[in-house]
């Protein structure tokens, strides 16, 4: 089978269900009279009104903007944090009581405290995206970092390698696969935050869009908002995977071979 013919058997492997629930939809709701219940014609319709390409510079685009720095900044912080307890064994101990309180803190929690420490701008909204995205990579990383083979570290250090050496080589990429799977649980709970900071922060962004057309309304344009969260939540996963196949491409071929060498 040649690359085309795989990445097609792919596709249609993946967007089987989506398409035939979507033409359920669509026969479903035809002719609906339901306010709350638009026919999905209806919404297509205003989707593209509204979407292209006005709300899509206006809201849509800001929104990925705050997503992304978030949770950069948040995975840059945790995997450094988490380098640094990982290997420091002591200090993870002392340290993770409050680790742990902090991650079981819900972002709908904090934000009133954000809100009163940042105001209700852009900067209280990527800090709580980039705050709730920590925790999960951090743990991970934690993780990742002490479960190192000892042996690895026995032969680092008969090679007298030196820390950087130890870090960038050894301690890296045995807890890259950790790593993105904590990132990966991080990438979903930004984007919950996302839309909580956008609903209850200053106008513009797909939560704002959301909550302003149920407010005045406007269920159709309601129902358009959350189609596209839900675009850009699929676009940021499939994003991310391809950013992990091929960062950890090495992972999987050196998996595979230890399974077939059993």
């Amino acid at each position: 089978m040649n690359r085309t013919a795989r990445i097609a058997t792919a596709v249609a492997r993946e967007l089987w269900l989506p398409v035939l629930l979507v033409a359920a939809w669509w026969w479903l709701s035809a002719g609906s009279t339901s306010v709350y219940w638009p026919a999905l014609s209806e919404i297509t319709g205003r989707f593209v009104d509204l979407w292209f390409f006005d709300h899509l510079l206006e809201d849509a685009l800001p929104s990925v903007i705050r997503l992304v720095s978030g949770f950069g900044i948040g995975f840059v912080a945790a995997v450094a944090l988490g380098l640094l307890l990982g290997s420091l064994p002591a200090l993870e101990d002392a340290t993770r009581p409050l680790v742990e309180f902090m991650r079981a803190l819900p972002s709908v929690a904090l934000l009133p405290i954000m809100m009163l420490l940042l105001g209700t701008d852009d900067d209280m909204k990527v800090i709580t995206i980039a705050f709730v995205s920590t925790w999960p990579i951090l743990l991970n990383t934690v993780e990742g970092v002490r479960s190192v083979d000892p042996v690895l570290r026995q032969v680092a250090a008969g090679y007298r390698l030196s820390t950087w050496h130890r870090i960038r080589f050894l301690v890296v990429p045995a807890a890259l696969p950790q790593v993105f799977a904590g990132a990966r649980v991080a990438l979903s709970m930004s984007v919950v935050a996302m839309v909580l900071t956008e609903m209850v922060g200053s106008p513009g962004g797909l939560g704002y869009f959301v909550l302003n057309s149920q407010r005045t309304f406007d269920i159709v344009a309601m129902w358009t908002g959350l189609i596209v969260l839900g675009l850009i939540g699929y676009a940021a996963n499939k994003g991310f995977g391809l950013v992990e196949a091929r960062v950890l491409a090495w992972h999987r071929g050196y998996t595979k071979q230890k399974e077939d060498s059993r």
